[in-house]
């Protein structure tokens, strides 16, 4: 995935489906990379959120105390919460080899909003599907 466009990565999660190219390329010109070595706390639970991260290279595992929760692969992605909020941490995120990381800051996520109504329109829908889809999971 390392030569993938971020534009192409980021049309592949289910909070930017629909998004026009022209979104996706300006929404991925607000990602920051950054390089992890294995072993590395990329974010502590009970820590305040303050960014989205989609894996781009590498793997993680997802914890919350001493359980573990699941791998993070090339794809996944973790944060879209607390990007929004700026909610604490629900687990942790722990770089298991070296990894690379696109990184969407809470700043730069409501800059993109204000600059463009229609993505921040598309976020509310998404984020309402993603809600129902847990409230309807719990229900059963």
């Amino acid at each position: 995935m390392a030569k993938t466009k971020l534009d192409d990565v980021l049309a592949l999660i289910p909070l930017f489906h629909g998004l026009t190219r022209r979104q996706l390329k300006d929404l991925a010109g607000s990602f920051e990379t950054a390089e992890f070595m294995a072993e590395h706390s990329i974010v502590r639970k009970g820590d305040p959120g303050d960014s989205f991260y989609v894996v781009l290279a590498g793997q993680a595992k997802v914890t919350s105390g001493r359980k573990f929760l699941t791998r993070l692969l090339p794809g996944d992605h973790f944060g879209e919460i607390a990007v929004i909020d700026g909610g604490p941490r629900t687990a942790s995120v722990i770089s298991e080899t070296p990894m690379t990381l696109a990184i969407l800051t809470r700043r730069a996520f409501h800059r993109a909003m204000r600059e463009d109504p229609d993505l921040a329109f598309h976020m509310m829908t998404e984020l309402a599907k993603m809600f129902r889809r847990v409230n309807a999971s719990l229900a059963e």
